[in-house]
């Protein structure tokens, strides 16, 4: 006979899911309350979270507290939340310039970090190792085995894709190679994504203060090039999520003079990213033009990083600061079409590392092309770079735990 219809255990893993994604949108939250979102009745609750709490995987933690003077009769409300260390999260980030692995709890807490810089002459083979050697110390340092681990998430940066062996040939990544490579020495769940992805799922998740009506994002990820992501609930779009890097071949500035190696005149590779930057250095760098810079390299362009750039235009260099003002305004070109072609509550801007005087140099030229409105739901990324990890982290929660409602499997 044909079977219809959701199972008793499908059933128990939804009502456990919603139940930890409102506490993590809300915090503590009474099961009263809990019941009244889910339209469950209070018993059926009090059922489910009973369970959860002998399993260990959510705690009461005290009555809920009223800001009014005379408290309502009744019941009181007793408040639930999750337990931050039921389980913890080994997350790893693989990005063009850093190995990063660490340990967090549920609520991306750091507990230990290991960060390894590469380039371009670091091989898979030494990615691989030193993933197995770090994630064997990290178990080892904080006392810990497979059996208190949630899982492992993998955040991957799209253009170290080809260097690990990711097959690319149907447009979308094939991680199977490297979970293999993996399972070699773990077997631990696996989860892996893009970074980019699991870093704007990180800025959500991971938010000390609690926003129940934050429900859309969008997130923009700076370096060699550009990467995107929008989400709609709380998840990313699939439709954005497949192709992070298209905001590279946005057109920013039609006037410009550089044509990009793809043909197109003023896009945002070829007019924010940081080689762009540095060639637009390179065409003024003079002891005249640009002192503080040309006294940094020693007068040899060839010397000179972004990383000079950076410090030459926050030490005052007039040259190189004529340069950053007309790079700040594009972005904040940038930034508008991102904001009015997604519409999100906040738009989270991540490894832009800019200083609170330069966050708001960008904002006052935010407001110029599209007002305060605008302006003030530009935010910067609570991820730190010496914290990458937490992207594959978040990834590992998500899947893990949260969908699957606590839940081994």
């Amino acid at each position: 006979m044909e079977q219809h219809g959701i199972s008793k255990l499908d059933l128990k893993r939804r009502n456990r899911m919603q139940v930890l994604k409102i506490l993590k949108q809300r915090g503590p939250t009474s099961r009263i309350d809990i019941a009244g979102t889910l339209e469950l009745t209070r018993a059926a609750v009090t059922i489910i979270t009973n369970e959860m709490i002998e399993q260990g995987i959510i705690a009461e933690i005290g009555e809920y507290k009223h800001t009014t003077e005379k408290a309502p009769r009744g019941r009181k409300k007793i408040l639930i939340d999750i337990n931050h260390h039921y389980k913890f999260a080994l997350g790893i980030a693989i990005e063009e310039d850093v190995i990063s692995v660490g340990l967090s709890t549920l609520s991306g807490a750091v507990l230990d970090k290991r960060n390894l810089p590469i380039d371009a002459s670091t091989t898979k083979d030494d990615i691989v190792e030193y993933i197995r050697v770090s994630i064997q110390e990290v178990l080892t340092d904080n006392c810990l085995n497979q059996d208190n681990i949630l899982g492992l998430g993998f955040g991957v940066f799209p253009t170290m894709n080809a260097r690990l062996g990711v097959d690319m040939s149907s447009g979308q990544p094939d991680y199977t190679k490297v979970i293999e490579l993996i399972r070699n020495y773990t077997n631990l769940p696996i989860v892996i994504d893009n970074s980019v992805k699991g870093t704007s799922m990180a800025n959500i998740d991971f938010q000390k203060s609690k926003d129940p009506d934050r429900h859309n994002i969008a997130f923009l990820q700076y370096g060699s090039n550009l990467n995107f992501v929008v989400t709609n609930l709380n998840d990313p779009i699939v439709s954005y999520d497949n192709r992070t890097d298209f905001v590279d071949k946005i057109i920013i500035d039609p006037q410009s003079a550089e044509i990009c190696k793809c043909g197109r005149r003023g896009c945002a590779e070829n007019e924010i990213t940081p080689h762009a930057i540095l060639n637009k250095v390179r065409k003024v760098f003079s002891k005249e033009k640009t002192p503080v810079l040309y006294e940094m390299c020693g007068g040899d362009p060839a010397k000179m990083t972004f990383d000079d750039v950076v410090e030459a235009n926050r030490q005052g260099d007039k040259g190189v600061g004529a340069i950053y003002d007309s790079v700040t305004d594009l972005t904040a070109v940038l930034l508008n079409n991102l904001f009015f072609s997604t519409n999100p509550q906040k738009l989270v801007l991540h490894k832009f590392n800019i200083s609170e005087g330069e966050f708001e140099h960008l904002r006052e030229s935010i407001r110029k092309i599209a007002g305060e409105s605008v302006a003030s739901k530009i935010e910067l990324s609570i991820i730190e770079d010496k914290h990458r990890f937490l992207s594959g982290c978040a990834l590992a929660i998500r899947e893990l735990f949260f969908n699957r409602g606590g839940f081994d499997a």
